[in-house]
């Protein structure tokens, strides 16, 4: 899931969390066990209708979350290019994309206090082995919330590089982007502490 909650309002927005992540479950299961061209992009067209009804502001918004899997999307075509299996690989990425974008549908018309608390509910039974759900619950809405950021902010330093320099960015921009990462978990951790914390025992 790469997305924040979108501020265009949808009738997804009305659909409890729950049954969201009941029906992501599902189609999961069901994207991963078809393995036919025809299905996977009938599938992936039936997303990219539920992404354009709300209209076509919420559609670009979308289609634009769908860009950081282009790598693996190369990879993975360019693999299978090689191998002469270019159906299986067409499969793979129509799949790759279809349930990444309805991860993301769940995710973007969802309030991440919903989803918290979902995950606690969810993680409740881990008590047992000691784990904590609270925390589980924060650390995955978390992870949600920054990885976006942390994606415009890569890109953000890769353009820095390219206004400064003709050669190409490639692993010169990781310790810059490790660096930004620590910040902003040090800035969190503060705010975190700021407002008490996470509780260490869960109700």
């Amino acid at each position: 899931m790469l997305s924040l909650t979108s501020p265009i309002k949808t009738g997804f927005h009305s659909v409890p969390v729950g049954p969201k992540f009941a029906s992501l479950m599902i189609a999961s299961i069901v994207l991963f066990i078809n393995n036919t061209l025809t299905f996977q992009a009938l599938a992936f067209g039936f997303v990219l209708g539920l992404y354009l009804w709300p209209g076509t502001a919420f559609f670009s918004v979308g289609l634009k979350m769908l860009w950081p899997l282009w790598p693996f999307v190369l990879i993975v075509f360019l693999w299978h290019l090689f191998t002469q299996d270019t159906v299986a690989g067409v499969v793979i990425v129509l799949r790759m994309f279809s349930a990444v974008a309805v991860a993301n549908l769940v995710t973007m018309t969802s309030r991440m206090d919903d989803l918290i608390g979902l995950v606690t509910w969810a993680a409740t039974p881990l008590r047992r082995v000691g784990l904590k759900p609270r925390i589980l619950a924060v650390s995955i809405a978390l992870f949600i919330r920054f990885l976006p950021v942390l994606i415009e902010k890569g890109a953000f330093l890769v353009e820095s590089w390219r206004s400064r320099s003709t050669k190409r960015a490639s692993w010169r921009v990781v310790v810059p982007m490790a660096l930004l990462a620590l910040d902003d978990a040090e800035t969190v951790a503060e705010a975190l502490r700021a407002r008490g914390g996470v509780d260490l025992v869960d109700d």
